[in-house]
């Protein structure tokens, strides 16, 4: 049988309650009141494990007690039903990978000294007894403690090297000091989800956007994960300013690599930062040092002085053998090394570019919000000029870029963003934002993995997915392309047939979709968070006879849901603190964090990076300040690089 672990909340109080009735005799059963008190505690920890084929099923749970260096096992318990289902190994089994990335010294626990059978289980396991308690539970009911010694050694924040390949077994390289594991192992393993200490290699046969490649780069990096290529990096190949901008410090060891050369064109290979072509090591290197793609070529053209023309990533699949064979060596020694270069790109930040679209339908701020940033910015003395995206080869010409157009990942937006950060430009928003905000995936990897409380997600991957699948889903469900906005690309589907279609019709954009427990408000928060700092709150409610703020089905004049603006002191400290912990986890730039409080819980639905600030609605409280705080923010970021560059 298939199980699932996850973090239990209040909503699970019931049947914690239930479990603890027919797992424990009175004498070791825990008071309803103290297990709320577990679930709510800073202390404690409470995992529910799920039976998959069962729709989810909660069978069974583990408590934790967290001290300083060991992690103690208050109880684990399984309905009676799933008893030898290996539900209760699987608990356990989650508890030493918990303490060993925790990085506990040991796991203790104590044991009913009449139940040899359960004393006998917990041996198997490797824990050993070391005493015994008399009269634990109860006068005359002793109880065995155990402990378990955790191998420190492969979890003392030392990095694990670990390549991820689309299929292992056809893999060309060899004897090197990684694990070699499938996309599939890498997305669904739950070893892998919670480990920080893997640096990933990323060496699927494509990075193009929404490929598997491009989703294992991703999830590496919501997972806190060294991962190479990142995800900046793939994105940073398709755009050419970028490139130039980035290797501008190279142009003399450049000019004197190919000095020699006669032709007009020239390609370099780089394998793990090194090259077979005598006298190009150091241009290699520091080609590398940019670029952290473990295999790519270089494609160099002159005209007057060599310049490169393009980059692109090598797939180890289409190799020819002599080339392998270089590869494998310098793979090996690259992999055997003890400490790795992180890329590191210099960005200086000084002035004001606001990138518009005049021909945008819905842009993130209204004209007359436009004219309120100008506004502002001028009573701080700083100069405002609106541009598109037609103005990129102006963009050295600022010290800062505001974008007011609405963002992706695959548009100009993010090209304009990441070319003006590699100018040394202030920039909001900026690339790593765009990047971590613009994939519904990311975050919900993000959230989960930082305990955040989101509706049930589930991601699907298109080789992967059957229609059977379904079966243990709950109906009404929503179903997200990763990359959505505005409701565009998201669907609610009430049963399995209408899933299968919008699942086949988003597999023909991604390979990657998730599908979101349908949670039903009347309105949505909108948190508005500048430098981890709330600035605004609204209520945006649903539209009329819809369950979306948008309903771009509807009338044009009934598209858009009212909303409600209030002071940030009047909105609940749950909502606000929730708000402020998911932004903290994108950056320290201008986000929109939208939440459902339901039944007393908050839930994050999404962090925007380029959120709503329209006149007479985000503004409606603090009217011109809420322009004053936002220009104030780049005004102290461009002291801030004023100071560093002295």
């Amino acid at each position: 049988m298939q199980f699932k672990i996850r973090q239990s909340d209040l909503s699970d109080l019931l049947f914690l309650d239930h479990l603890e009735q027919v797992s424990f005799s009175e004498n070791q059963r825990n008071s309803k009141q103290n297990i709320r008190l577990s679930l709510i505690s800073s202390f404690q920890e409470v995992r529910i494990i799920e039976a998959v084929e069962k729709a989810n099923k909660p069978v069974g749970a583990i408590v934790f007690f967290m001290y300083k260096k060991s992690l103690r096992i208050y109880s684990v318990s399984v309905l009676p039903e799933y008893r030898n289902s290996g539900a209760g190994s699987a608990l356990l089994n989650y508890a030493i990978e918990f303490a060993g990335i925790k990085k506990y010294l040991r796991i203790i626990l104590e044991a009913d000294a009449t139940n040899s059978a359960l004393i006998e289980w917990y041996k198997k396991k490797g824990f050993k007894p070391y005493t015994t308690v008399s009269d634990y539970y109860a006068p005359g009911l002793d109880c065995v403690k155990m402990q378990l010694d955790i191998n420190t050694t492969n979890n003392s924040g030392k990095k694990r090297n670990l390549i991820v390949v689309n299929h292992p077994k056809s893999f060309l390289i060899s004897d090197v000091n990684a694990k070699i594991i499938s996309v599939k192992e890498f997305i669904s393993n739950q070893e892998y989800h919670v480990d920080t200490n893997f640096r990933v290699f990323n060496l699927c046969g494509s990075y193009q956007y929404q490929s598997y490649g491009y989703y294992v780069s991703l999830l590496a990096s919501a997972r806190g994960q060294r991962v190479i290529p990142n995800v900046a990096t793939i994105r940073d190949l398709n755009n050419i300013y970028v490139i130039r901008s980035l290797t501008e410090e190279i142009n003399e060891l450049l000019t004197l690599a190919l000095g020699k050369i006669k032709t007009n064109n020239f390609q370099l290979n780089i394998y793990f930062g090194h090259t077979n072509i005598r006298g190009f090591k150091k241009l290699a290197m520091k080609l590398f040092q940019l670029f952290e793609i473990p295999l790519f070529s270089v494609h160099f053209i002159k005209d007057g002085l060599w310049i490169i023309k393009k980059i692109q990533p090598l797939n180890v699949s289409k190799l020819n053998e002599t080339e392998l064979t270089f590869v494998n060596e310098f793979a090996r020694e690259y992999f055997n090394k003890r400490r790795f270069n992180k890329t590191r790109i210099t960005s200086y930040i000084y002035d004001l570019a606001i990138l518009v679209n005049l021909d945008e339908k819905t842009p993130p701020s209204c004209p007359d919000a436009l004219k309120k940033f100008k506004k502002a910015a001028n009573k701080k003395g700083i100069y405002v000029e609106f541009i598109t995206k037609n103005d990129i080869n102006k963009i050295n010409e600022f010290d800062a870029l505001f974008i007011r157009e609405t963002t992706s990942v695959n548009n100009h937006t993010y090209e304009l963003s990441r070319y003006a950060y590699a100018e040394g430009l202030v920039v909001i928003d900026d690339p790593w934002s765009i990047l971590r905000c613009s994939n519904k995936i990311y975050q919900n990897e993000l959230f989960r993995h930082n305990k955040i409380l989101t509706p049930n997600t589930i991601p699907l991957t298109k080789n992967l997915f059957h229609p059977e699948d379904l079966a243990a889903f709950n109906f009404p469900m929503v179903i997200k392309q990763p990359d959505s906005a505005f409701s565009v690309g998201i669907t609610k589907v009430n049963n399995k047939e209408e899933a299968v279609i919008a699942l086949n019709d988003l597999f023909k954009k991604t390979d990657m979709v998730i599908c979101q427990e349908f949670m039903y408000s009347d309105f949505d928060w909108r948190i508005g968070i500048l430098n981890n700092t709330p600035i605004f709150a609204c209520k945006y409610y649903m539209t009329q006879g819809h369950w979306q703020i948008y309903n771009w089905q509807g009338e044009e004049e009934e598209r858009v849901g009212d909303s409600e603006t209030l002071p940030v002191s009047e909105v609940p400290p749950l909502v606000l603190k929730t708000a402020q912990k998911a932004a903290s986890l994108i950056g320290d730039g201008l986000y929109g964090v939208d939440l459902k409080e339901i039944n007393g819980n908050v839930y994050v639905i999404e962090i925007n990076d380029n959120p709503n600030i329209d006149a007479d609605v985000e503004d409606e409280v603090l009217k011109d300040k809420l322009y004053e705080i936002i220009i104030d923010s780049f005004l102290k970021r461009i002291e801030i690089s004023k100071n560093i560059i002295r």
